[in-house]
Parts: structure tokens; C-alpha cells; sequence
């Protein structure tokens, strides 16, 4: 008896996108629903692609009434730090007030599972730079606790009789599908790796270190930066937990060690064999000197085993779907 269909919520995404390419290839049955806002309708390679709202009731109920949907993946939202700051309440309304709504009209209609995209950003800032599913949760900007806000909202409603989920904590995503079939071409992106890439192949005049005097080996921050193919991987593990009778979890996503901002700049140069135009500048407030998972947990509980846990093999994948963006290739979706 096949397994009944996923509806993966900002499945056009960087991220999502990966997973829903992940679980076409597993043989899944899936729906996305995205508003392509920040997604590209040519990285659904997988499944049914619905264009709209997370927070559409309407949308939502008539998608599970017309599809067999037991399971949600939700990804949809805004992820932007300093715009969080900013426009709070456009990220409490998405992140949070949408959430509860599709997490509302999926226990209406008796979904069983759901994952969950959360964020390292919920720790805050912990005091000696490690983060484990114990820490405590003190986020310091309105996108942390947007998405903290979704987690109490998982966790009481599975306490209610609710689907049971597993939330998955990122750290620093990076990477593209190694095969360059789909890969990040968010605009405006700031992750640093997507950033320097960009950099290296002059769809940016360069590059900022910001803070070089951290208490470091090399004065610049340390993150613990994961290949978003293993991270997709983790959601299909997760999946299959949650199937075979998994308790709800909440859980770590990272490799457990990092590299500097330095580290990571030393490997696009040599990936791409030309030095980058680097800019230091002061520290910005708010970045915490270390950031890595205490990632033992997801291992243990999910069987979770990595395969690209390596900074050369991150900054590769980034840098060849780069270049197809800049070679202007058409299988490079972008938009400016």
C-alpha cells in the first residue's frame, strides 16, 4: 500500500525545493504550495506546484479536500535577519499568523505529520557558541521568534491530539544540488557562501568580512555551515520517522564544527582559482563570535548520516550554479 501525498509549503525555495526534488526521486507523492514571492516555478521538478498563500484557508482546505495529504513539510517564510528587525510585524504575520493557520485547517482535515523549517536563530546568542536542543531558546530578533512562536505551536497541538512533527533547527545552509539540476538563485540573497560566489563570478563588486578581532583562531566568526542536500535528506528522514510511530522532536541540524568567514572566502578563491575582492569592516551588532550545532541528537534519533560534510564540496556546488547564472544558462531559473 503506497504512502499517502506530502504538501511541501515554500517548496519553489531554496531549500524546499531541494526536498521536494529529494522525495520526486524517493517516489513520493507531492504538492507544493508556494506564492513565488522568493521561490521559481521551474525548481518544483517534482509533483503538482499550487501558486498562492500559506495563510489562504480557503486555498488550504480546498487543496487536502482535493488531494489524499497526510503529511506537510512547511517551509514558506521570510528569512531575512535585518529586515525582521525592521518590518516585524510582516514576519510575526507570515511566519507565525500563517503558520497557526495551515496548522489549523491541516488538523481539520486529519494530517498526521508535519516537519518543520526552523532556525538556529532561535538560540540567540549562547554564551560559549554551541547550541544543543537543551539551550535555551532567547532569539534576539523578531525572524527567531517568529519561528519559535510556530514551534510552541506544534508542540501544544500535538499535546492536543495534533499531528506529530518534527522540527528541524538549521544552522548556516549552503550548497546546490551536485548535479546542477535546481540551486539557490534567491535575490538579494546574505548567506555568505551564495554571497562570495556571486562575488567570484562578478555579480557582485565583492565581498565583507565584518569583525576581525573575534576571540578566534582567525579574528572572524565561526559558523557551522551544512550542504542543503543533506539537509534535505534529514526531512526524508524525518518523514520516515514520523511513519514509523517517531515521537514528536525537535532537532539540531548541523554538522557540529565550523569555519570562519576567512575558511570559507580561502575556499571560493580556490574553487574558483582567481583572488576576491574582500572588504573588512567592523563587527555588526548582534553576530555572535561562534555559532555550531551540538548535533549529536539528529543522528541518534533520525539515523541521519551526512555525505557532504565538506567546505570544498559546499563552496563547488555554489560556485558551478553561479557560473550557470552568470553564463546566463536557461536551465539557471533567476530572477533579478
Amino acid at each position: 500500500m503506497g504512502h499517502k501525498k506530502i504538501l511541501v509549503t515554500g517548496g519553489a525555495g531554496y531549500i524546499g525545493s531541494h526536498v521536494v526534488r529529494q522525495l520526486g526521486a524517493a517516489g513520493e507523492g507531492v504538492v507544493t504550495l508556494d506564492n513565488l514571492s522568493t521561490g521559481f516555478e521551474a525548481a518544483v521538478t517534482a509533483g503538482e506546484l499550487v501558486i498562492g498563500d500559506t495563510g489562504d484557508a480557503a486555498l488550504l482546505d480546498r487543496i487536502f479536500a482535493d488531494h489524499d495529504i497526510d503529511t506537510v513539510m512547511h517551509f514558506a517564510a521570510h528569512t531575512i535577519v535585518p529586515e525582521s528587525v525592521a518590518d516585524p510585524l510582516k514576519y510575526y504575520g507570515n511566519n507565525t499568523a500563517s503558520s497557526r493557520t495551515l496548522l489549523e485547517r491541516a488538523n481539520a482535515h486529519g494530517v498526521k505529520h508535519i516537519v518543520f523549517s526552523s532556525t538556529a536563530a532561535v538560540y540567540g546568542i549562547p554564551p560559549d557558541g554551541h547550541a544543543s536542543e537543551a539551550s535555551p531558546t532567547q532569539p534576539i530578533n523578531p525572524y527567531g521568534s517568529s519561528k519559535l512562536m510556530t514551534e510552541w505551536m506544534l508542540r501544544d497541538l500535538a499535546i492536543a491530539g495534533g499531528p506529530s512533527y518534527v522540527a528541524l533547527r538549521y544552522f548556516n545552509v549552503a550548497g546546490c544540488e551536485p548535479g546542477g539540476t535546481i540551486g539557490q538563485s534567491t535575490p538579494k540573497a546574505t548567506l555568505l557562501v551564495k554571497v562570495a560566489c556571486e562575488a567570484a563570478v562578478g555579480r557582485r563588486p565583492g565581498v565583507f568580512i565584518f569583525g576581525t578581532d573575534y576571540p578566534t583562531p582567525d579574528g572572524t566568526g565561526l559558523r557551522d555551515y551544512i550542504h542543503v542536500e543533506d539537509l534535505a535528506t534529514a526531512h526524508l528522514d524525518a518523514l520516515n520517522y514520523l511513519r514509523e510511530g517517531g515521537e514528536s522532536a525537535t532537532l539540531n541540524c548541523g554538522y557540529g564544527h565550523g569555519y570562519s568567514v576567512r575558511e570559507v572566502l580561502a575556499a571560493v578563491e580556490r574553487a574558483h582559482g582567481l583572488p576576491l575582492n574582500i572588504t573588512e569592516e567592523p563587527r555588526r551588532a548582534g553576530d555572535p563570535p561562534e555559532l555550531i550545532a551540538v548535533a549529536d541528537k539528529i543522528r541518534t534519533v533520525l539515523g541521519w548520516t551526512p555525505r557532504y560534510d565538506d567546505l570544498d564540496t559546499i563552496v563547488r556546488t555554489s560556485l558551478d550554479w553561479e557560473r550557470k547564472i552568470a553564463a546566463e544558462d536557461e536551465s539557471a531559473y533567476w530572477a533579478a
